[in-house]
């Protein structure tokens, strides 16, 4: 799980990368836990709430400009 201030410091170009690297994680959880290799079931929730904070300073950054 990531900071908010970790992800406020970064600018949209990296932001938008790190939106795509979580949710290419979080496409392989899910196929982990289709197939019944997942160890792990607390990353997945933990993938889609830094998601979540990524798109909400995305918006925030975005309302400023």
């Amino acid at each position: 799980m990531t900071a908010v201030s970790e992800f406020r410091d970064m600018t949209p170009d990296q932001l938008q990368d790190e939106l795509a690297k979580l949710k290419k994680e979080q496409f392989n959880l899910r196929f982990q836990k289709a197939t019944g290799q997942l160890e792990n079931v607390a990353r997945v929730q933990a993938v889609r709430r830094d998601i979540a904070r990524v798109k909400t300073v995305l918006r925030q950054k975005a309302a400023q400009a």
